[in-house]
């Protein structure tokens, strides 16, 4: 599929994702509005509710979950633009932003990362860990995400055309490594979750354990199975010339699966931690809704 002009324009500047010639393009438009605004109340109520709940604000892997929640609203917000504008980022851009919407899927790569070791070594040398592991170097570890993230895209930004390719390859390669550690940590994970947690004698420090490895393990996976098919596609493309092309980010299947992490994250984490769901009951839904805070 190769990029068509669209002539349409909510602004008058940059022209809508669909020519609304068709009913597929409708549909195409009303489920990027409807997948941007979702994305936004699922991962803003879970910013909310562990920013105003102490007791979240001290575990560390809630702060992981904080951070990408962050990163995971802001993707939300993204989409308006993304998904219901001509744009079409990467290399040839047209209407893009320079990477930079895009790029906040790269802070939840390495988030994921930092948060599984953070996981091992909570639940494998607690002795260590309590040691050394604090709230302050936890809350380090993930603005380093951002800084990170925020260098990568200004180098790639300022160096000329041919160098951001390359290091833009580099990144897809050092993309691999990270794929292939996500993987033996969520098998090292499950292996805990399965057998070294299952020994211990019930108690709530038991559950808190199970809870937090259950939620990395399918945090993970639903990251890896929904970032794949983007990622093979831009290595056929960049690295064997081949691939698939599409008119714009908002017909873009891959990106679309990618940015879907935005919802599929928080979800899980609502999903696996009633602290977290009593919090948002307390803090947003309960204020929006006073039966759900009677429940």
């Amino acid at each position: 599929m190769l990029p068509t002009n669209t002539t349409r324009s909510l602004t008058g500047g940059v022209p809508l994702s669909v020519d609304f010639d068709s009913p597929e393009d409708y549909f195409i438009f009303i489920f990027q509005l409807l997948f941007a605004t979702t994305t936004v109340v699922v991962a803003g109520t879970v910013v909310i509710g562990i920013l105003a709940t102490k007791a979240l604000r001290l575990q560390n892997r809630f702060i992981f979950m904080l951070n990408t929640s962050i990163c995971d609203t802001l993707v939300g917000f993204s989409v308006y633009y993304l998904g219901l504008f001509d744009v079409q980022e990467g290399y040839p851009s047209r209407n893009g932003t320079y990477n930079v919407l895009p790029s906040l899927l790269g802070v939840n790569i390495l988030t994921f990362l930092f948060a599984q070791f953070d996981r091992y070594f909570a639940v494998c040398h607690p002795y260590i860990y309590s040691r050394f592991i604090t709230r302050q170097l936890v809350i380090g570890i993930n603005i380093y995400c951002w800084v990170y993230n925020s260098a990568h895209l200004l180098a790639r930004n300022f160096i000329p055309l041919s160098k951001a390719i390359q290091m833009y390859v580099f990144s897809i390669v050092l993309f691999q490594l990270i794929v292939l550690t996500k993987v033996v940590m969520t098998i090292k994970l499950y292996v805990v979750a399965r057998y070294q947690v299952e020994r211990d004698p019930p108690s709530a420090e038991k559950e808190s354990k199970k809870e937090s490895l259950k939620i990395i393990i399918f945090v993970v996976i639903s990251f890896l199975v929904l970032w794949c098919p983007s990622f093979v596609n831009i290595v056929v493309r960049f690295l064997m010339g081949g691939g698939l092309t599409f008119r714009n980010e908002a017909t873009n299947l891959f990106a679309i699966m990618a940015r879907f992490n935005a919802v599929c994250t928080p979800s899980v984490y609502i999903w696996g931690s009633p602290a977290l769901r009593e919090a948002m009951k307390k803090t947003v839904w309960g204020r929006l809704c006073p039966r759900c805070k009677k429940r």
